[in-house]
């Protein structure tokens, strides 16, 4: 949709490595002078459907994130009394930690009593709950954690409103969210916000590897005398990054997958953390080529390195019983005539 419009903002690190001063009071007019002959690439703006739609996007990914504030202050305020909630349920905003927090703001202390409130998988557990609600819980806590909680109900309700308002913008973006919906890990949200960022347009960018770039997953180039050097990822979009973590974070838990086979093929070299990486760096390689060619996300299978080379693999499984103090002697199976 529509053409990009100039800006030096975006180009700053092409403008860096022009000849010419740019550190003393003429550089508006060195960037103007630039920009007059052609030498600065424009930057990418979408069309205003796109550019609202990520007003949209943007501001609800913030209030999410004051949201999760808002739990972190009210985990504080239980520890201050001694009451360790979160220890025991992992969202303490779910309908059991909802309903023992009501009775603690309301004046009830009872440990046992608010274990009781606990609901479905959680009442398993209502012995450490009992200790876990043992704690010093008065009339200032309560005035605090009704705060809190009035506020979080608040921020749900616009992050509400803001879906609402998401999804009849998304209306004309339908089948491309159909299709990030197939990638493991992506789910309507972080889909949203994919085609938020990127317009859903593949056509801005030359190759996978630009978009890579322009999202900040791909690994920085620092090469002196001839070798190359780790460093940091590039900068880029930080609301696209921030989607592809999500999305990464998702992949690896999935079964029986290229992805969560990837991350765990570089894990056990790079680390998890760059294993991370590069899991987003797949994810946007394949949401180029998906909707450039419009085409649903291939799934190579959790297999896809063994078939690969199968030799490299076997050669890895006695490396690590040979490491674990075994002695193995491999025997080719006889195939049936």
């Amino acid at each position: 949709m529509g053409g990009a419009t100039l800006s030096s903002s975006g180009s700053a690190r092409q403008v860096k490595n022009l000849p010419g001063r740019k550190t003393d009071v003429s550089d508006a007019a060195w960037l103007a002078q630039l920009g007059a002959h052609g030498l600065v690439r424009a930057s990418f703006v979408p069309e205003q459907p796109v550019r609202e739609l990520r007003d949209l996007t943007r501001t609800r990914t913030q209030v999410t994130r004051e949201r999760g504030q808002i739990v972190q202050r009210l985990e504080k305020l239980l520890e201050d009394t001694g009451i360790k909630l979160a220890a025991v349920a992992s969202d303490i905003m779910g309908v059991s930690g909802r309903a023992m927090l009501e009775a603690l703001i309301d004046g009830e202390r009872d440990p046992q009593v608010l274990a009781e409130m606990a609901k479905r998988r959680l009442r398993n557990r209502i012995p450490e709950l009992t200790e876990a609600l043992t704690g010093r819980f008065r009339e200032h806590h309560a005035f605090l954690a009704r705060l809190y909680l009035d506020q979080y109900d608040q921020l749900s309700g616009i992050i509400r409103q803001l879906d609402g308002r998401i999804e009849e913008a998304m209306a004309p973006f339908r089948p491309v969210l159909d299709l990030l919906d197939t990638i493991p890990g992506i789910n309507q949200a972080v889909a949203e916000v994919i085609v938020a960022e990127t317009g859903g347009d593949m056509s801005r960018f030359a190759s996978a590897k630009h978009l890579a770039s322009w999202a900040g997953v791909c690994p920085g180039h620092h090469e002196s005398a001839g070798r190359s050097k780790n460093t940091k990822v590039r900068p880029g979009n930080p609301y696209l990054k921030g989607a592809l973590g999500l999305a990464a974070f998702g992949a690896v838990r999935t079964k029986n997958t290229y992805l969560a086979a990837r991350y765990k093929r570089l894990t056990a070299r790079r680390g998890p953390l760059r294993a991370l990486v590069a899991v987003e760096h797949s994810i946007i390689t394949a949401i180029w080529h998906m909707l450039t060619d419009n085409v649903a996300y291939q799934e190579l299978g959790g297999d896809y390195f063994t078939r690969r080379d199968p030799e490299r693999a076997t050669r890895r499984a006695i490396t690590q019983l040979n490491q674990l103090g075994y002695t193995v002697t491999l025997n080719p199976r006889e195939t049936a005539a």
